[in-house]
């Protein structure tokens, strides 16, 4: 009888040469999964060790809001979208959201953009990164995330919208058909935080409209909770007639929530925890800052956690007094040759923010005539020395020739 596990190829020199047909090896999807997801993106990722949250007593009436509007799984608006200011507090915020949900067992993922961080400043391990979050959290769903990939091993070169329906949409609809999901215990919160430090304004954009397209249809059980910087590309989509106006509930945390109060108890405890660590004998005095001490530095903040964040930081140095440093922030103007820089962090933040600004206001073939760091100085101007009404409505008018009308 024949032997069908080998064919003749050919003959050379009364030699036959024959091939074993080799079996392609079965990919384990889930496995492969893993490759592309960010590790550093999770809200629990060492790579964020120590990341920002809110204190116990602060932010306490939007905490309120962002929990009451995450539970109330009947209310008809899925998606969440706040927006503020850099350093108004987004990010601690999503932590202390991510911390909470995951304590309730209904955090489905959290996923934390950085523009400085490659492996999550681009839209690339996005979906895979949530996919697998989801997967965690659900054995039934697991399997079925894993058999995407099987089969469809090129899905991660695949538009984002095709991602978000093959590995996350149609694995829910697969388990709901099988009987399999219990929404009593699904984890179905979807947290993306840092949406404007994707890099390109264009994947920004992607990002929504896959959101919009998959996410929020009516047979997936999740409610999506985005935190960005007012950028093109949410500040558009959120806009009178943008895409995303009527569907989802919008937050403006510098316009709706005075942060002033919260940054002065934040400043507070701090310092008095400080001083109790400091080994500073004067630090350990009760009186090593006054309450004007406190007011220079909440006038300071103007309302930005990042400032008070930064000072306290700036105060921790364990090799060196709070006493002493506390004198420098307080006095402190920038001098050339001054080696104190207590406020470094925030002058990399806002360097990025305006390079960032520069570049894509000048890009825009109708601000070629228009000189983005003047407009810059006037509007800085405006908001350090007019009355409060006055400085708002021209600041108004200064964004709109950037991003159009508000």
């Amino acid at each position: 009888m024949r032997d069908l596990r080998y064919t003749s190829i050919g003959v050379a020199n009364n030699v036959t040469v024959n091939a074993q047909p080799t079996m392609r090896p079965r990919i384990d999807g889930w496995e492969r999964l893993l490759t592309h997801t960010a590790p550093n993106a999770l809200h629990d990722s060492n790579a964020r060790y120590d990341p920002p949250k809110c204190d116990e007593d602060t932010r306490v009436e939007v905490i309120r809001e962002l929990k009451s509007w995450i539970e109330d799984r009947e209310s008809p608006k899925r998606l969440l979208c706040m927006t503020g200011a850099a350093g108004s507090g987004k990010s601690a915020l999503q932590q202390t959201m991510a911390e909470s949900c995951s304590k309730s067992n209904i955090l489905g993922s959290a996923y934390f953009f950085a523009a400085a961080d490659p492996t999550r400043n681009t839209t690339s391990s996005l979906i895979p990164t949530v996919a697998y979050q989801l997967g965690q959290g659900n054995p039934g769903l697991k399997e079925y995330i894993g058999s995407a990939v099987e089969e469809d091993e090129l899905i991660f070169s695949k538009s984002l919208l095709s991602q978000t329906n093959a590995l996350i949409c149609n694995p829910v609809r697969r388990l709901r058909a099988s009987g399999k999901l219990d929404l009593a215990s699904f984890r179905y919160v979807i947290l993306i935080d840092g949406l404007d430090e994707c890099k390109g304004e264009h994947h920004q954009a992607e990002i929504l409209k896959a959101v919009q397209d998959c996410l929020l249809n009516e047979d997936l059980p999740f409610r999506i909770f985005i935190a960005s910087r007012p950028e093109w590309a949410i500040h558009s989509a959120l806009a009178p007639g943008g895409e995303l106006n009527e569907l989802a509930y919008h937050i403006q945390l510098s316009d709706q929530y005075d942060a002033t109060a919260d940054i002065r108890r934040y400043l507070q405890r701090s310092l008095r925890e400080l001083g109790l660590r400091s080994r500073d004998p004067r630090a350990r005095s009760p009186g090593w800052f006054s309450k004007e001490d406190i007011e220079k530095l909440v006038t300071a903040a103007s309302g930005q956690f990042i400032y008070a964040a930064t000072v306290i930081r700036y105060l921790s140095e364990p090799r060196d007094s709070p006493v002493d440093r506390l004198k420098i922030v307080l006095s402190w103007t920038p001098k050339d040759g001054q080696l104190a820089r207590p406020f470094e962090q925030l002058d990399l933040l806002y360097r990025g923010i305006l390079s960032a600004a520069k570049i894509a206001y000048e890009t825009v073939d109708t601000h070629r005539e228009r000189d983005f760091l003047l407009l810059f100085r006037a509007y800085h101007r405006l908001n350090n020395s007019e009355p409060s009404l006055i400085w708002k409505t021209r600041r108004k008018t200064f964004l709109s020739q950037i991003y159009g009308p508000l």
